[in-house]
């Protein structure tokens, strides 16, 4: 009995071995590309702040981008959705091009000031090259599946320095309510290895703080359920606008290189008119702030607009960051109406947004424990989680399928577009089924 049980157990470590491999090849190409896209970054921002003028530059900025991607870039135009939608059903090797398009993109939006954020430039990064190794070596298509899941966990790890989120956010965001744990390996192994490859190159992350977070009581709990449902419903607000922006643009606006000119130039008006120079870019100051003193309780309100318009209009980069920006700034806006301390509604904001953005309250639980301390731990699950629940079946990754939906009558494995197309369609009502036979009567 024993000696066949040994062989058995020791079965394993082929596996591990291989994968152990394959993930740290793609932890070393993802996080030297993050780290190279993170110091761009810093330097499209300084330079940004050093010449307030080049907002003036954003729509012939948006304008050469669309050129870019309609000359070279149709096949990864999808960004995060394609790389959910060849997850799930496989059918070609993504492109190399994204990589390089993604970081152009996303650097000219904010060197030229646009308000969006970095999470999906270094995922599709990340999924980009993660796909060049799994065509290297020829793996099969379910080896496939786990190569691009542990290049989203690198590329959100090594871009936010929070390996343990980024493992879970690579198997939380494919699906609502379902993961694939055969990914768990790849995933954790590529998040940890490509945050510490970042690290090595010098990457810099941005460190927020807590003073103080008072000990769980029945009403200090109440107030974070309660703060998760703002939080929820703020996330659904900000993924169907920029949704519904995107499908107005491509309803009037048939050239796509015209959209990102016409919204960039909106944006720049916008930003002149209302002096609105902390909504640009990033907004990691705010973010910090918002952790240090009380802030304007309408910020997030003008984060959230300035995202929308630039994310809206066909302006590359991500929507995370922006995210943390509206979460961090409306918790501070909250503190005196539900007598929580501001630093940790910032904190609880800062991820639960995104949670219900996103649809991954996992990982945004454990992304807050890495960034606040273990402490925030029970405050921001709650929030998390409840903002996960209150922002329904909407998000900002439109190819998410429904693996275990939040509520009765949503079709299982069905995509978010798809079930935003079906609540659209018009259903015949028994009101109206039985208005026929009553008008024949009379």
């Amino acid at each position: 009995m024993i000696p066949k049980l040994i062989p058995e157990r020791l079965s394993v470590l082929p596996f591990i071995g291989k994968w152990t491999l394959l993930s740290l090849l793609v932890a070393a190409l993802v996080g030297s590309a993050s780290a190279f896209f993170l110091f761009s970054l810093e330097w499209a921002t300084h330079t940004r702040i050093a010449h307030a003028w080049l907002i003036w530059l954003l729509p012939l900025g948006g304008f050469a981008v669309g050129m870019l991607y309609l000359w070279f870039g149709r096949e990864v135009e999808g960004g995060n959705n394609l790389l959910i939608d060849e997850i799930h059903d496989p059918k070609k090797t993504i492109p190399l091009r994204m990589a390089p398009l993604v970081l152009i993109g996303t650097v000219i939006t904010h060197l030229f000031g646009g308000s969006a954020g970095r999470e999906g430039t270094a995922v599709q990064m990340g999924g980009a090259l993660a796909d060049q190794v799994h065509k290297l070596f020829g793996l099969p298509t379910s080896e496939r599946r786990l190569l691009l899941m542990a290049g989203i966990s690198a590329g959100f790890a090594s871009v936010f320095g929070t390996p343990l989120a980024g493992a879970i956010f690579g198997l939380e965001v494919l699906a609502i309510g379902r993961m694939r744990y055969d990914a768990i390996l790849p995933c954790l192994l590529a998040a940890v290895a490509g945050d510490q490859v970042g690290l090595l190159w010098g990457v810099q992350h941005t460190h927020y703080a807590i003073p103080y977070i008072p000990q769980p009581t029945a009403l200090c709990l109440g107030a974070a359920m309660a703060a998760g449902v703002v939080f929820g419903l703020t996330g659904k607000l900000f993924a169907e606008s920029v949704h519904a922006l995107a499908a107005l643009f491509k309803r009037f606006v048939a050239f796509a290189p015209l959209r990102p000119l016409i919204g960039g130039g909106c944006v720049a008006i916008a930003a002149s008119l209302f002096d609105a120079r902390a909504y640009l870019g990033l907004g990691i100051p705010n973010i910090v702030a918002a952790f240090q003193h009380p802030l304007p309780s309408y910020d997030f309100a003008g984060k959230l607009a300035f995202t929308i318009a630039t994310l809206g209009a066909g302006f590359k980069g991500g929507e995370v960051t922006p995210l943390f920006y509206i979460g961090a700034t409306l918790g501070n806006a909250l503190s005196p109406l539900l007598h929580l301390p501001f630093p940790l509604l910032a904190g609880m904001g800062f991820v639960a947004v995104f949670a219900g953005a996103a649809n991954t309250p996992l990982a945004s639980t454990v992304m807050a424990m890495e960034l606040f301390g273990p402490e925030i731990g029970i405050y921001a699950g709650l929030a998390c989680v409840v903002a996960y629940l209150c922002s329904g079946h909407s998000g900002i990754y439109r190819a998410q399928r429904v693996g275990i939906a939040k509520r009765r009558g949503v079709p299982e494995n069905i995509r978010l577009s798809e079930w935003a197309e079906l609540r659209k369609a018009p259903r015949p009502s028994s009101l109206q089924a039985d208005a026929g036979p009553q008008n024949t009567q009379s």
